[in-house]
Order: structure tokens, then sequence, then C-alpha cells
């Protein structure tokens, strides 16, 4: 049975590297449409209302990617759980490590990038998303490795560990919107070139590392719980 699951988790991984360089290869256009002079806050420059839901819904056509090959590869709720995990975690490693090899982009793994869109901009520096990704791949493959399903302290484990990280990541332009109530204005076109105009100038603050590594040491008490009781 596991010699049939590696198969699986060989052509989710191919999947998941060859989405990666798709990924990186539109940042690159993008890079050279937008920020010519290289990634980097503040944006002079942030695309505007005609191309931003373009962007959003193929953030939104990723997410439907990798929940598809998710739900192909296994019939259980818990492997797909852990296949969507895996694919997510393979595709955003790759997806810097072809940007590495293309633009010699990022500097390092404490650059500041963008992230994600919805609902709003993400932001953090890399090394922050490449942790969450081993972490997803090692929990993966925890879940793959086991016929038990996760108990429900499993479950609040990791997704409280999760929203834990992920606040991390929006506290920064979450704050930015707050502040100038700015919410309507991210599902208003007409409305949303006021909010471009800030968020072109608008540097992110210190990273909240220590709320990231509380986050991570929820997780991995929730796997380790998990890996301990099926022994």
């Amino acid at each position: 049975m596991w010699k049939q699951e590696h198969k699986k988790i060989v052509v989710v991984a191919l999947f998941a590297v060859a989405m990666g360089y798709l990924e990186s290869a539109v940042v690159i256009y993008l890079r050279m449409l937008y920020c010519p002079n290289g990634f980097g806050f503040p944006f002079e420059k942030f695309m505007g209302p005609d191309v931003l839901p373009i962007e959003v819904l193929r953030e939104i056509s990723t997410l439907v990617m990798l929940l598809g090959v998710a739900y192909l590869a296994a019939s259980s709720l818990k492997n797909r759980f852990a296949y969507f995990l895996f694919a997510f975690a393979v595709w955003d490693l790759f997806y810097y490590i072809w940007l590495k090899a293309a633009l010699n982009w990022p500097e390092s793994l404490l650059t500041y990038d963008l992230l994600f869109l919805i609902p709003w901009p993400w932001v953090g520096p890399v090394l922050a998303p490449v942790i969450g990704s081993l972490t997803m791949i090692l929990l993966a493959y925890c879940l793959l490795c086991s016929e038990k399903n996760p108990r429900p302290g499993d479950w609040a484990l990791w997704f409280t560990g999760g929203f834990m990280m992920l606040y991390t990541f929006l506290i920064d332009y979450g704050r930015l919107i707050a502040s100038g109530n700015h919410f309507k204005d991210l599902f208003s076109l007409p409305a949303y070139g006021e909010f471009q105009k800030i968020f072109s100038h608008f540097v992110p603050g210190n990273y909240n590392w220590v709320l990231f590594a509380a986050g991570e040491a929820v997780i991995l008490a929730g796997i380790f719980r998990f890996w301990r009781g099926t022994r």
C-alpha cells in the first residue's frame, strides 16, 4: 500500500514543481511590467484596478488546481488534506527556487515578499513561508504514513498554529486597511485607486517572529501528538 502511495507522492511532487515554475514565470513577467528596478518595498508601482482582479482570480485558480490534484490523488478526507498540504508546500518552495535560479532573488531568506493577495496582501520574510512549507511536508508525510485518522485535538492544534502563523502575514496590511477604513476599497474598483496609492508607499514593519514561532510550535506539538497516537 505504501509503495502505491509513494508513486502518487512522486507524481504530485512533479506536478507541484512544474506549477512552481509556471508561477515564477508569471511573477517574472509582472516584475518586468511593474517592478523593472527589482522587487522591494515600497512598490513604486502596483498593479491597477484593471489587472488586480485578474491576478486575484489567478491565485484562486492556483488553489483550485492544488485542491483538484489532492482530490484525485486520494479518496479519504485525511489523505486529500495531506496531498493538498504536500502539493502546496512543494509548489511554494520551488516557486522561490525557480526565482532564485532565474533572477537571483530573493537576496536572502530574510528578504520581504508579497506572498498572497486574498483577502488582502500578505507580507513577510521569505524564510517564514519556507519554514511553513517544510512543516506542511512533515505533516503530510505523517498523515500519509498512518492509516489512523487525526483526533479532534490534533486538528485543533494544527489549525490554531496555522492561524497564528497566518496572522503574522496579514497583520501589516490589515492594520493599514483598518486604519484608513479601506476595507470597502478592496472590493470597489473605482475606490481601489486610493488604496493603491497608500499601498505603493507602504513599508512593512518588523515581522512578528515570536508569534510565528509560537504557531510553529503548536503545529509541531500537534504532529507529535498524532504520531504518538499512531504508535
